[in-house]
């Protein structure tokens, strides 16, 4: 039964089901919106007008004498007219709505219409049946009063609605903030209070505004970048066009950015044109002017002095005024532009083909949107500097010239040599910016290495690739020194005072001359420091909107690659198609004519790298196509041939956006085998699958990835060999419940790669590929009578594989899977751990719980990390920085206390004595505070540049050096944050800070003993000042560290999903699910910012406020000035008032530096958290005994060997006691979870015994450096992981052995032509995941690394699952010559490749279920022989 609720367009349809879901079987109901804005609204104007007529007969009929028009009466009939009004008013309002916006639904508008479209509203009706009722003498209604009634119940649940909507919405205050609070921040009071007095949440953080949203901002931009891209040079040579569009993409870039977001940041720059006049009339030179010339005369009156102050009192608060509404407008345009920035990339992530993806790694990706954007966001606060800088100085220099008349020209002559200087400067900065070259291949080598670290575990390969890290951070640091070394002192002040006494011995200094010298001075300094700011911002940004355009401008796939044409009766369609994975590579499949009937199962086999997953990427349109056409009819399901299961439950994985049809959702589940795990896991289908599938088997992720494909009702399967991860008994099942003749699929188009010789007789087409091309095709019984290669080779292999009898016994219904609960649950349980010390505060919506990345929320961040940080510097450091500064300051003190001595100096016959003497020792402090900026800048930077060499060393130690347990429970997102934008913090953001703050602390002590001695009574304005100042950063800091916090926990997810993304970027193109993930990007994004948004809220409400009080303070201290006239002298005045004008700007910026100190040390906290997670063993015991050619013989032994995930939980394994002796061959067999491969993590130590011992050659395992074992036995893992470098680097990364011995390895493993064929050959450039080379090729290379170790025990876990029969053949015949000599476990999927093994050992539930020769335990008809009856081995 379906319930509709659709009238016009509004075709949505509901199940009862879903819509119970909702209103019943619910713990909070609700009604569905549809059901509120239709039946609420029409059932009482139903019920009126049904019912009116009779009424009115009834009174008709009934006539009791006229009443007369009382008050009540007239009351309800005027509220009557007025609901009408109403009423009229709010379908005009939503008419206008629905014009404007079409995706308002008609079932909103239908019912004020229904109403309007008959002769009388509902109200008008009643109002004539009260006059009704009065003419007939009816003084009491029960009609009218169940009207009524009804219309107020059933409006209470949409004002219900309503209300949950305003109160779940929390807008921003900012919106109906009045001009005044809009002005000076007050709306962003309330947020403050709120975070001294609580701990901040996400839920206290208000919406966005819709301006600043994803879609809003992205929807206006894509359109605009699309179309700036089609422009990009078309028709000019190819590697010309290449160069060129490279260089053009960056400006393309910047260009479409300023034409969505240009307007509003136009307003910022008039707000910022508008403080230029305000510092021209500046309170320094103004007050310092007219208020000394005041001074100077003793007869002006007192009220001129006053008025001169209040002036200059207006204009600091203007100034203040339009400045921070200027910075306010820049970050909201650079947030906008980093949220612009980031939706580009993320969708150009899900369009890039194959060969753009290939050059640029997930690292690199991640950086884009990090790193890039945040140079862009620094761009768009500081561009305006570049060219308003230039005409302050200019003003500048003007007045100083009306002043200082030629003398000034000394000033100009060094500020034109320093402008050439301070370009140089910006230039060696900008080039200097290969550091984030560096930075991006340490993220990247990062990223890879957190994706294999199980094989660096393995091999024990963490020390080689902690020297490649280290090697990269060596060069980053090196780059930033240089770059913060480059800085550059002035001397203006120095030149000009001297040039002007030097001129003419006439030319006297007074104190009007100095002060208001030294106060254009003071105004010239900020846009001298500000210019080369800008400039290296400037220069940076170039390099980051080169980077970010030649990635957006990447090639895309074509949407022509496949057509979805309907095709006559064929379900897949590809005619004479050659494909390639780059435009100018050699062709990876030639000449293929393809034709799939609608709802036939087509298998395709052949060799490892001969095609077979490209032809499945071709039919998917994910290769290059050169030629021919490829015709898809309908939708397309696809399995790709490594499962890529999100970070999401099982039941989301599975469903994979779609709604759940809870009949259909079980049978996919049972057809898939995955009923059992489910009973077993925690807490079932809502379990949450760790990242990249961490918490499954292999078998398991598979299976998983399958059903997600299942439960699609797709028109076409493409199945990437899924049966390869599955036992053989599994495999069976799912090939006759789901792929074959039988299955849930049958009556549907599919594609199936396989290895499998016994699936091929079910096949209706099997398609044979060599070396890129079909060879032959046909049915299986075709294939046969043409006696060709296929029949060869089926003869050869299918013996071994094939299945005799397909009997549906009852002991195979009865063993179709069985799981080890003990092993799974106990890895559940180890995912879902979470560590008490830590407080979960936050959830990122359309992400799961433990993928945020969480911290306990202080108030404040604790003393300790500062002491952590200065002990990481040294003692020998700091001593000499405070030395330095406090050196700096005195010199600074004595400069400007001697100039004012200098300008009291009486006048003697029109000159003043001595200046030669005053004006040596004026240039030598001014000298020595140049050297001591300069010494302190430096001191800092190389204090700040060893602390975070240290930091990042432990954190990559640390990190290395945990479990794995570790990497399962930890997102790698998080991890990368820690090493991008942790460590960028504390490489320059916390020294850029203590520079600041030391600078501004000492100068405020300068200030305060100038102003103490000039005008002790100053200091009762100080004290309450001082207090004030601390009573508001108290405030400030604690909401900021809180607003920092939440921002850095909001960040993570964002990369965890970009990874997952990139990653698994070919199912979701398949699935057709793009929309659905770039909901969810913007989702994250736009959490990130709604914490973003108030931090630089609080920066702007902290200044402006500080800014006030500071300007109230100056207006004291000028009017006790003008009090103390005839006390105090003019070079006094001058000195005290111009230093009590510079302590709100200090303050201020003392206040915001040490709040960036404070923020950005959270990033040293968060470095350091892992340094207290459990760590493993160390990797070599120092004096170790362990003799070099250790193990020498091979024999394992195990003594009642237990083993568990963490203490407390079940057992993994149980009581093992069993000995191996030397150069045996044992295989290791049971259902899946059984704890075959607990088995391998524990000979490894990946998992230590919980109790018993293993026993090597007689030396127990625990009791050896991990490096020591792992490095002397050898395995080769179920996945094959490969890093990005050359192939030899992937073989042998310590260099240790020759290349005779490479080759020699690669020919053994069956990989020496193929090597041989490669243009570098050893040095061929593996790309990231080792994704240039097929499946199988990567299980070879892996197979080559155990042939080049040859140690004394080989562990094989489901090593050969990926290759073909002839290949599996190859390496097993590799493995027995090879390794004759040797011991060799084999965790054995393939049950015919232990058959002639010299034991078996069958495990279940974590004990050894049975032990014996594979002969012996036929004949003993156990679990091993009814293994061996459902592979059709006996």
């Amino acid at each position: 039964a379906i319930w509709k609720c659709g009238f016009g367009n509004f075709g949505q349809q509901y199940t009862l089901r879903s819509d119970w879901n909702r209103t019943w079987y619910t713990d909070k109901p609700d009604l569905t919106e549809c059901f509120q804005n239709t039946v609420l609204v029409w059932f009482p104007c139903v019920y009126l007008w049904l019912l009116a007529p009779f009424y009115a007969l009834k009174l008709y009929c009934h006539d009791c004498g006229c009443i007369r028009i009382s008050t009540l009466c007239t009351a309800k009939t005027v509220l009557g007219f007025l609901l009408s009004g109403v009423s009229r008013l709010t379908f005009t309002i939503r008419c206008n709505a629905s014009h404007t916006n079409l995706t308002l639904t008609h079932c909103h508008t239908l019912s004020p219409s229904l109403s309007l479209t008959l002769p009388l509203s509902p109200q008008v009706l009643a109002i004539c049946i009260i006059q009704l009722e009065r003419i007939r003498g009816c003084r009491s209604s029960v009609f009218l009063f169940l009207f009524w009634v009804l219309a107020v119940v059933c409006s209470l649940v949409p004002l219900r609605a309503k209300i949950q909507l305003v109160m779940y919405e929390n807008p921003c205050p900012v919106k109906d903030a009045s001009f005044l609070s809009k002005m000076l921040f007050w709306w962003f009071t309330g947020l403050v209070v709120k975070g001294y007095r609580t701990p901040l949440e996400a839920g206290d953080l208000w919406n966005l505004r819709e301006e600043d949203t994803s879609d809003k901002i992205i929807s206006d931009l894509e359109e605009e970048w699309t179309t700036e891209c089609a422009k990009l040079l078309p028709d000019q040579a190819q590697i010309l066009r290449k160069l060129q569009k490279e260089q053009s993409s960056g400006f393309c870039l910047l260009r479409t950015l300023a034409r969505n977001l240009g307007p509003y940041f136009l307003t910022g720059t008039m707000k910022h044109c508008m403080i230029l006049p305000c510092s021209l009339f500046h309170p320094y030179p103004l007050s310092n002017s007219l208020l000394l010339g005041f001074m100077n005369e003793e007869d002006a009156p007192l009220w001129k002095g006053y008025f001169y102050a209040t002036l200059m009192f207006l204009l600091s608060c203007l100034q203040s005024l339009f400045n921070h509404q200027y910075m306010y407008t820049c970050f909201t345009v650079g947030m906008r532009v980093k949220t612009a920035v980031m939706g580009l990339v993320y969708r150009k992530s899900l369009v890039i083909n194959s060969a753009s993806r290939r050059t640029c790694t997930v690292g690199e990706i991640v950086n884009l949107v990090s790193a890039d954007t945040q140079k862009l966001m620094d761009f768009v606060v500081y561009f305006n500097a570049v060219w308003l800088a230039p005409i302050e100085i200019a003003l500048c220099l003007f007045f100083l010239w009306q002043h200082l008349g030629p003398s000034a020209l000394a000033g100009i002559a060094t500020v034109i040599l320093i402008f050439p200087l301070n370009g140089f400067i910006a230039k060696k900065r900008s080039k200097l910016q290969v550091q984030m070259k560096f930075m991006d291949g340490r993220i990247k080598l990062m990223n890879e290495i957190l994706n294999g670290i199980k094989i660096l575990k393995f091999y024990a390969w963490e020390k080689a690739f902690l020297e490649q890290v280290l090697g990269y951070r060596e060069k980053e640091l090196k780059a930033l020194k240089k770059s913060q070394i480059l800085y550059s002192i002035s001397i203006i002040a120095f030149a000009m005072f001297g040039v002007y006494v030097l001129i003419d011995d006439k030319n006297v200094l007074d104190a009007q001359k100095v002060f208001v010298s030294m106060a254009l001075i003071n105004i010239l300094k900020t846009p001298l420091s500000q210019l080369p700011f800008a400039m290296s911002t400037t220069m940076q940004a170039i390099v980051s909107l080169k980077r970010l355009g030649k990635y957006l401008c990447s090639e895309e796939l074509k949407d022509d690659n496949v057509a979805k044409a309907p095709l006559n009766g064929e379900g897949v369609l590809i005619d004479n198609g050659t494909f390639s994975w780059t435009k100018e590579g050699p062709p990876c499949l030639k000449r293929i004519n393809v034709r799939v009937p609608q709802g036939s199962l087509v298998a395709v086999v052949g060799h490892v790298g001969s095609g077979k997953s490209s032809l499945l990427s071709a039919m998917l349109g994910e290769t290059e196509k050169r030629s021919g056409s490829v015709s898809i009819k309908g939708s397309v399901a696809y399995v790709p041939q490594q499962a890529w299961i999100q970070n999401a439950t099982v039941q989301d994985n599975v469903t994979f956006g779609r709604e759940k049809q809870k009949t259909w959702y079980q049978r996919v589940l049972d057809a898939c085998a995955l009923l059992p795990d489910l009973e077993i896991l925690p807490a079932g289908d809502s379990t949450e699958i760790g990242e990249k599938g961490l918490n499954l088997s292999g078998g398991q992720k598979q299976r998983v990835s399958l059903a997600r494909a299942v439960y699609r009702k797709a028109d076409v399967y493409l199945l990437d060999d899924p049966l390869s991860a599955v036992d053989a008994h599994v495999g069976q099942h799912i090939f006759d419940k789901v792929i074959g003749p039988k299955g849930v699929l049958r009556n549907k188009t599919r594609v199936l790669v396989t290895h499998g010789m016994s699936f091929l007789p079910q096949a209706d087409l099997i398609l044979v590929l060599v070396d890129g091309e079909i060879t032959e095709s046909g049915s299986y019984q075709e294939l046969l009578s043409r006696h060709g290669a296929f029949a060869d080779f089926i003869h050869t292999f299918a013996s071994n594989d094939r299945k005799e009898s397909v009997t549906e016994t009852a002991t195979q219904r009865e063993v179709i899977i069985a799981i080890d609960e003990q092993t799974f649950a106990s890895h559940q349980q180890a995912i879902h751990h979470v560590n008490k010390n830590v407080v979960p505060l936050l959830q990122v919506p359309g992400g799961p719980a433990h993928a945020t990345d969480c911290l306990s929320f202080l108030p404040q961040v604790r003393l300790e990390m500062y002491m952590e940080y200065f002990k990481t510097i040294g003692m020998a450091f700091i001593i000499p920085i405070v030395f330095l500064y406090a050196f700096q300051q005195g010199a600074s003190l004595t400069y400007n206390y001697w100039l004012s001595l200098w300008a009291d100096e009486p006048i003697v016959n029109g000159t003043q004595v001595d200046t030669d003497m005053k004006l040596a020792v004026y240039g030598a402090l001014g000298f020595a505070q140049g050297i001591a900026i300069f010494g302190t800048t430096v001191a800092i930077s190389v204090g700040g540049i060893i602390a975070s060499r240290h930091l990042h060393m432990d954190l990559l130690k640390n990190v290395l050096h945990s479990p794995m347990s570790f990497f399962e429970t930890t997102p790698s997102g998080n991890l990368l944050n820690r090493f991008a934008k942790e460590i960028d913090a504390i490489d320059c953001m916390i020294p850029d800070g203590l520079k600041m703050m030391l600078g501004y602390l000492f100068k405020l002590m300068e200030v305060c003993i100038i102003v103490m001695l000039a005008t002790p009574f100053a200091a009762v304005v100080i004290l309450p000042l001082a207090i004030l100042y601390a009573f508001v950063q108290s405030f400030y800091v604690a909401t900021s560290c809180q607003l920092r916090r939440l921002e850095s926990v909001s960040r993570s997810p964002i990369y965890t999903h970009f990874n997952e993304t990139v990653q698994g970027a070919s199912v979701i193109r398949a699935f057709g699910e793009q929309h659905r993930f770039i909901v969810q990007a913007n989702k994250r994004v736009d959490f990130n910012q709604t914490s973003y948004f108030p931090r630089f809220v609080a920066t702007r409400w902290l200044a402006v406020n500080l800014e006030f009080v500071g300007n109230g303070v100056v207006l004291a201290a000028a009017i006790l000035s003008v009090m103390g006239k005839d006390t105090l002298s003019p070079g006094i005045v001058g000195l005290a008032v111009s230093h009590s004008l510079q302590v709100t700007g200090i303050l201020s910026w003392i206040v915001r530096s040490w709040t960036d100190v404070e923020n950005n040390i959270v990033s040293v906290e968060r470095v350091k958290e892992y340094a207290d997670t459990a760590k493993e063993a160390v990797w070599t015991v120092e004096g170790s005994s362990l003799p070099l050619a250790w193990p020498q013989t091979g024999t394992i032994e195990f003594q009642d060997y237990g083993l568990q995930y963490r203490k407390g939980l079940d057992w993994a394994l149980k009581g093992i006691t069993l000995k191996i002796q030397e150069k045996e061959k044992v295989g290791i067999v049971g259902r899946t979870g059984a704890g075959k491969s607990s088995l391998a993590l524990g000979i490894f130590r990946i998992l230590e015994a919980a109790k018993g011992a293993i026993y090597i050659d007689g030396v127990n395992i625990a009791e050896i450096g991990l490096h020591d074992l792992r490095s002397r036995i050898t395995i080769i893992p179920q996945d094959p992981v490969l890093f990005s470098g050359s192939l030899r680097m992937n073989l042998d990364p310590f260099d240790t052995y020759t290349d005779e011995e490479i080759w020699s390895s690669l020919e053994l493993a069956h990989l020496k032509n193929f090597v041989s064929n490669l243009p570098d050959k050893l040095n061929y450039e593996c790309s990231e995941g080792g994704e240039n080379l097929s499946l199988g090729q990567r299980q070879l290379v892996c197979l080559a690394r155990a042939l080049l170790r040859k140690t004394k025990i080989l562990v094989l876990d489901e090593a050969t699952a990926a290759v073909d029969l002839e290949t599996d053949t190859l390496i097993q015949s590799t493995i027995r010559q090879q390794f004759e000599d040797c011991t060799v476990l084999t965790i054995a999927h393939r049950l015919n490749t232990i058959m002639d093994y010299t034991r078996v050992i069958v495990m279940d539930k974590g004990h050894i279920s049975e032990m014996d020769s594979p002969t012996n335990l036929i004949s003993n008809r156990g679990q091993f022989y009814r293994m061996c009856r459902e592979a059709g081995l006996v």
